[in-house]
C-alpha cells in the first residue's frame, strides 16, 4: 500500500503549530550531524581554510600584487561565493530525501505537511551560516580588517544569508521536481558558474570584455559583493543593498509558490 493510501487524515493546523513543527524537524535536520561529523569538519572548518589558501595565497600576489591587498578585497566576495554554492546545493538534500522515503515516513506523523520541507531549509541555512561564519572568522586570523565595525559585518553576514534564502527557493523548487539528486547538483554547478566567476566577486570588472561587463554589472552577485565590500571594509554603499534586497525578495516571491505547488503535487 503507498504512503499516500496510509497518511493519516489531517486537519488544518495553526500558525503556531505549524512553526512549532517546522522548527521540530530543523532540529532533527541538525541532530543528524552528530552521526556525521565529518560534515561538520569539513564544511565549517575545512572549507573556509582551503578557500582562503587556494583563492588567496595562489592567485592574491598576482591579481593585486600581494596577499593582504587581495585579501582585504576577495574576502567579502569568497563569503558572497560560499553562500551562494552551499544554498544551490539544498535542493539535491531535499531531492534525495525524498527519493529515499524520508519525506514519506515524516508525513506519517501527526505534523504539518510543509514542515519537513522548512525544516530541511533551516537546518542546511543553519549549517550555511555556521560556515559563513567560519569563513570571517578565518579571515581575520589571516589578517583581514574589519573597518567599519562589528555590527556591520554582521549585517553584511545577514544580508548573504537574506539573498541566500531567496537562491535556496530556486535550488528547492528544482529538488522537488528533479527526478534524481544528479539532476539538481548538475543544475547547481550550472548556475553558480557565470553568477560567481562572471562578477566582482574575486576580481574588478574592469579587463573583462565589454560584453562580459555588461552581465557583471546586472549580475545580482556583483551588487552583493559591492554591499558586503562596503559594510566590511567601507567605501560607499550606494544602492547594492536595496538591489541585493530587491533580488532576494524577487527570487523568493518567483519560486517559492513554484517550489511549494511542486512539493504539494509529489507528496499527495
Amino acid at each position: 500500500m503507498s504512503a499516500s493510501a496510509t497518511a493519516p487524515v489531517r486537519h488544518r493546523l495553526g500558525l503556531v503549530t505549524t512553526a512549532r513543527h517546522c522548527f521540530s524537524l530543523t532540529g532533527r535536520n541538525l541532530l543528524h550531524l552528530k552521526a556525521n561529523p565529518g560534515e561538520i569538519v569539513g564544511f565549517v572548518f575545512v572549507q573556509p581554510l582551503l578557500v582562503i589558501a587556494l583563492l588567496v595565497y595562489v592567485f592574491g600576489g598576482a591579481i593585486s600584487g600581494d596577499t593582504a591587498t587581495y585579501l582585504q578585497y576577495a574576502l567579502p566576495g569568497l563569503i558572497v561565493q560560499n553562500s551562494v554554492m552551499s544554498v544551490l546545493t539544498t535542493g539535491a538534500g531535499i531531492n534525495q530525501d525524498m527519493s529515499n522515503g524520508v519525506f514519506d515516513r515524516l508525513r506519517s506523523l501527526p505534523i504539518a505537511r510543509i514542515a519537513p520541507l522548512i525544516g530541511h531549509m533551516l537546518g542546511h541555512m543553519t549549517r550555511v551560516t555556521a560556515g559563513l561564519l567560519m569563513l570571517l572568522v578565518t579571515g581575520l586570523l589571516q589578517g583581514f580588517e574589519i573597518r567599519t565595525g562589528l555590527l556591520s559585518a554582521l549585517s553584511a553576514l545577514l544580508l548573504a544569508l537574506v539573498f541566500g534564502i531567496g537562491l535556496a527557493w530556486v535550488s528547492i523548487a528544482i529538488g522537488v521536481s528533479a527526478r534524481s539528486a544528479t539532476t539538481v547538483h548538475m543544475f547547481s554547478g550550472v548556475l553558480s558558474l557565470p553568477l560567481t566567476f562572471v562578477s566582482n566577486v574575486f576580481v574588478e570588472t574592469d579587463t573583462m570584455p565589454g560584453w562580459l561587463q555588461a552581465w557583471a554589472k546586472i549580475n545580482p552577485i556583483s551588487h552583493e559583493a559591492t554591499a558586503l565590500r562596503a559594510l566590511m571594509s567601507g567605501g560607499p554603499l550606494g544602492t547594492s543593498v536595496w538591489w541585493t534586497l530587491g533580488w532576494a525578495a524577487t527570487l523568493t516571491a518567483v519560486f517559492a509558490p513554484l517550489a511549494l505547488r511542486a512539493y504539494r503535487q509529489r507528496v499527495v
